[in-house]
């Protein structure tokens, strides 16, 4: 039965920044593939599944049957509590639960894989929050990303500096758009065994945040 802990003090507060989120993600889902994004993030995957960041819950009804569980760890109240209400309607278990990445409230090595959607540019430091999910996992398991980061072109990754050195962060709940989240995948002790890289959306005007790459990394002993 899905279930919300309660939690005394959250990590992170940005109830402003997570209602905005919480519409423009169904938004993008429904009007620029996010979706399809997020069937295509968790084929496959099967067992005990950690998610940092669950933010409003959108992967749930996108994970496969052969999950047994999914620990779904989101720090923001507001949309925890969404989050919730979309563990119900799941058709795998679901346990929403607080926390914070660079801390995971779960054991070591007790997952066969790992989820990070549109999350490690948020956290507050990546490389910590990249070695938990390195401890939580199983040897050999793997870690499912989805993630947007530094532009391959200097001008835009000098905007990108730009924007995370002032207001970027303060506007959108802690956002940094040019980190590199391969590079930071690596150095944290995985292998890469699939990355496809796109911009998001396909069409239209190109974004700080529109350069994405969806794969998969497993953990190096």
């Amino acid at each position: 039965m899905p279930r919300q802990r309660n939690h005394p003090r959250d990590p992170v507060h940005h109830p402003l920044f997570a209602r905005f989120y919480a519409r423009a993600s169904v938004t993008a889902d429904t009007r620029a593939g996010v979706a399809a994004l997020r069937t295509e993030l968790l084929h496959g995957v099967t067992g005990r599944v950690i998610e940092i960041g669950a933010g409003n819950g959108l992967n749930f009804a996108h994970y496969p049957r052969a999950v047994s569980e999914v620990v779904a760890v989101e720090p923001e109240r507001t949309l925890r509590r969404l989050a919730a209400s979309a563990a119900l309607r799941a058709e795998v278990p679901v346990d929403v639960v607080p926390g914070a990445a660079e801390a995971l409230p779960v054991k070591s090595e007790a997952f066969d894989a790992a989820v990070a959607s549109l999350v490690l540019c948020t956290v507050r430091d990546l490389p910590r929050s990249l070695a938990e999910l390195h401890r939580v996992l199983r040897p050999g398991a793997e870690l499912r990303f989805f993630e947007h980061g530094l532009a391959p072109g200097p001008g835009m990754a000098a905007v990108q500096r730009a924007l995370d050195r002032t207001v970027w962060p303060h506007l959108f709940g802690g956002c940094h758009t040019s980190r590199d989240p391969l590079a930071s995948i690596e150095a944290a002790g995985f292998r890469i065994v699939s990355q496809r890289s796109f911009r998001l959306p396909e069409r239209g005007p190109v974004l700080p945040t529109s350069y994405c790459v969806i794969g998969a990394a497993r953990r190096v002993d």
